[in-house]
């Protein structure tokens, strides 16, 4: 590890780091509190394994009322997790959930780090989890992080034991205890101390908890008040906690702001044992380092500090820097200067940006940028020079007070600029459950900084300031008002099949439609176009030029070529070849109205169901759940899918006595409840008796997972049944079939052992554990050493129609082109036609 080699950062003018797009300035209260948390010396790391581990009211307690400074680590970014916004799973449902997590911490004001593990969905114990996840390499990744971050006290979310209720969570405390114990060894991964010094924590702390039934707390632990009222903030710790938690939106993770105070409760685990407070023990101002001067102007500048007038305590600030750039401890200085810097920036009502008005460049390409720069000081901020990527001018400028200026300027992106995407993503995983990460020392940072800026050279009094400025899209949305997001670099070329998935049958030719982004006014001359299978070309065809232009063009893959294809389940890869360069990526576009705009970019690949699946149904009612790819499934298998509103169920005022609900309901040969439907329809709670009607005469319902959280209906079928947290994690268990004959088995597709092949992620969750007498079970199927799990699939006859209960994890496997999942939902939806 950390073998690789980086550009040394020089202490001399020291940059203002800004993961933003634009440089502005905090609020007075925010200057105030970023005062007093510089006067603080200890720090805190908060350790888990998932986004919405983090005890966020613990962190704005600690953040906000004792001014430590201290940061969440999250192993994972969430990447294996169920999404209530939409059909992303997966890499890009952790890059929502990264940005999520940013988005909470702008909120409470820690900050955020990351290791390299993946997220590879529920595991029951830590001897599971270290089957995927490297320990020694984790380790080494948290280990880093404590290195890079300097914490005083370690906390801990969950415990090493299944007391934690998940292998992952159970692991990060593993992982804690040995990173706490190498952190200051250095014999222990001596690469890295080529950027970082050995650091030992004072201790390492459990945050027992009251989680439902289970209680890990004891009045002979630590104990801490917290969400005490913060007159600044406007509420108490408890209330900010809550508005950060719920903008985990993906989640559902909606959390009431409760005011008043709590109890916290602490389990020592190693280290120094802390007997009053958390920091016991812990060097706390910088009088304790020697540096009484420090501590005296910092005194001086918060109890003089002018809300109404912050610029007023720039020459104390100013003359607090040359002290703090004096200090011999290289450690702290860079850790200090910089909050210092931001600090001045902000007294000085410092804002700057470098903006253009398209979202997307290419790179080689030129496009127009206005820097805007203003400042409110009354002593007035120097521009003295700009440094725009390959040119510098020197300018010598005195910003006026309150007084914008706007220089525009052509920049060319350079030619070998690397296109924007997640510092994780940009390579394949080095397997499903660890990141691939270009540099080692990028480790732990959320995401990676821009590496296109705009330089300038300030000067402020006698002090001198760089500040990088990142090259910028903004926009006016006449709802949101001024959008301000990175400017997302982009291949001059993508290439993207028109459907996420294709089906074919056997003896069959495939025609497939490829469509071409075209981002660059370049030329594309002599270019061949390929559709290749394990590096083997199956078609393509020549496309003489290429001009400015989207376009989309069809292809045929013959039977025959088809036919030489053993798999069943194939990715069908696509590029276009021009003048020597080869273009073989698609634009994975995330867009949120409580995140910017978020891209990576993934092959030009398209999943092929290939194979005898057989469909006996035309049309399907769909009761919408949570994100659910299986709609656009059926679409694109050629089945016609109704979304049912309400007026499905109610009809209209107007329309005939005779256009009852039940006669609309039953033109549908099957109804399916998407995924969670249950805990995201509001409305369940009134349709589920026309739905049991429609059942009763001769309808089909096929109930997807629903979780016993935040629930709409208290009982989901006819007959009840009973949810719990039970599930089959192992994707590749063994399924047995407890009746063989059953018409769901055998009409219209044969179901064997065949059809559980290939499975991602778990096989299901959430299954049923007690079930009426009614109800019969298709399945059999367990983790190893666990008792046999027959909830996977309940079965009834209503009346005259069918009803189905399934937890599989259909939701996952008809993306990933799964033929024998296909095969299996189809005859669900089948089931009336038998």
């Amino acid at each position: 590890m950390f073998d690789k080699a980086i550009t040394v950062f020089i202490l001399g003018f020291f940059t203002v780091f800004c993961s933003a797009q634009q440089v502005r300035p905090s609020k007075s209260s925010e200057i105030y509190r970023e005062l007093k948390t510089l006067k603080h010396l200890p720090k805190v790391l908060y350790l888990a394994a998932h986004p919405d581990d983090e005890n966020t009211g613990l962190l704005s307690w600690l953040i906000n009322d004792q001014n430590v400074e201290t940061g969440y680590l999250s192993l994972t970014r969430g990447d294996g997790g169920q999404n209530l916004l939409g059909t992303e799973q997966g890499a890009a449902l952790g890059l929502i959930r990264t940005h999520e997590l940013l988005e909470a911490r702008k909120l409470d004001g820690a900050q955020q780090f990351f290791t390299r593990a993946i997220d590879f969905g529920f595991s029951k114990n830590t001897t599971d989890t270290f089957k995927q996840w490297d320990a020694d390499l984790i380790t080494a990744d948290v280990v880093w992080v404590i290195r890079k971050f300097r914490p005083d006290v370690i906390i801990c979310r969950f415990p090493p034991t299944a007391a934690a209720g998940h292998g992952q969570h159970a692991a990060s405390a593993v992982l804690a205890q040995k990173a706490f114990k190498l952190a200051g060894d250095k014999n222990a991964f001596p690469d890295q101390l080529k950027y970082v010094n050995v650091w030992q924590p004072k201790r390492l702390l459990w945050n027992t908890f009251r989680f439902g039934s289970v209680n890990t707390t004891a009045e002979n632990q630590l104990k801490v008040t917290v969400g005490q009222y913060d007159a600044q903030l406007g509420m108490g710790y408890g209330e900010l906690a809550g508005l950060s938690r719920s903008l985990h939106k993906s989640q559902g993770a909606g959390t009431q702001s409760v005011a008043g105070i709590k109890t916290e409760y602490f389990s020592h685990v190693l280290g120094e044992t802390a007997k009053v407070t958390l920091l016991d023990g812990v060097a706390k101002t910088w009088t304790s380092k020697g540096n009484t001067d420090i501590d005296q102007s910092l005194n001086k500048i918060i109890s003089t500090f002018n809300f109404n007038n912050p610029d007023l305590s720039l020459p104390a600030l100013l003359d607090l820097r040359k002290k703090v750039m004096a200090l011999k401890d290289t450690d702290l200085k860079k850790d200090k200067i910089k909050s210092l810097d931001h600090i001045i920036l902000s007294c000085a009502g410092f804002m700057g940006e470098v903006v253009t008005n398209q979202a997307e460049a290419v790179a080689g390409d030129n496009y127009n940028f206005r820097l805007n720069l203003i400042s409110r000081a009354t002593n007035p901020v120097v521009l003295e020079n700009v440094r725009w990527l390959s040119q510098s001018e020197n300018l010598n400028r005195k910003l006026s007070k309150d007084s914008l200026i706007t220089i525009q300027h052509d920049i060319q992106i350079p030619a070998d600029a690397a296109l924007t995407e997640p510092y994780w993503l940009a390579k394949a995983p080095t397997n499903a459950a660890i990141f691939s990460v270009p540099n080692d020392t990028l480790v732990g940072l959320p995401e990676e900084e821009s590496p296109l800026n705009v330089l300038l050279d300030l000067k402020i009094g006698s002090e001198k300031f760089e500040v990088k400025l990142p090259l910028s899209f903004k926009k006016l949305d006449p709802v949101r008002g001024d959008v301000v997001e990175a400017l997302r670099i982009v291949p001059a070329l993508e290439l993207k099949f028109t459907q996420p998935l294709f089906l074919v049958k056997e003896n069959v030719d495939l025609n497939v439609s490829l469509n071409f982004k075209v981002n660059s006014d370049k030329q594309f001359n002599n270019g061949k176009v390929n559709l290749m299978f394990n590096g083997e070309r199956v078609c393509g065809g020549d496309l003489k030029s290429v001009n400015g232009k989207d376009f989309t063009v069809d292809y045929v893959i013959p039977k025959a070529k088809l036919a030489s294809i053993k798999s069943n389940q194939l990715q069908l890869e696509a590029n276009f070849v021009s003048d020597g360069v080869t273009y073989n990526k698609k634009q994975v576009l995330i867009q949120y109205p409580h995140l910017p705009s978020l891209q990576y970019f993934a092959p030009s690949t398209v999943a092929v169901m290939k194979g005898d699946i057989q469909m006996k149904v035309k049309k399907v009612g769909y009761v919408q759940g949570a994100g659910d790819f299986i709609p656009e499934f059926l679409r694109i298998a050629g089945i016609q899918v109704d979304v049912l509103k309400d007026e499905d169920f109610y009809g209209n005022p107007d329309e005939s006595a005779g256009n009852s609900s039940l006669n609309r309901l039953s033109q549908y040969d099957a109804i399916v409840l998407g995924v969670r439907a249950n805990n995201t329809e509001k409305k369940l709670g009134r349709w589920m008796p026309f739905l049991w009607s429609y059942v009763k005469t001769g309808g089909n319902l096929v109930m997807q997972y629903n979780t016993n959280q935040d629930t709409t209906v208290d009982q989901l079928g006819m007959y009840s049944f009973n949810i719990a947290n039970k599930r089959v994690t192992e994707e590749n268990a063994e399924v047995k079939f407890l009746n063989p004959n059953h018409k769901l088995l055998n009409f219209p597709n044969k179901i064997t052992a065949e059809d559980f092949n290939g499975w991602v992620q778990e096989r299901g969750a959430y299954f049923p554990v007690q079930w009426d007498k009614a109800y019969e079970p298709l399945f059999e199927m367990h983790d190893s050493g666990e008792e046999p799990l027959q909830g996977s699939t309940l079965y009834t006859k209503y009346g005259k129609g069918n009803f189905i209960y399934t937890p599989l994890a259909f939701f996952r496997q008809l993306p990933a082109g799964n033929v024998g999942a296909a095969r299996l939902f189809l005859n669900f939806l089948s089931a009336q036609k038998n």
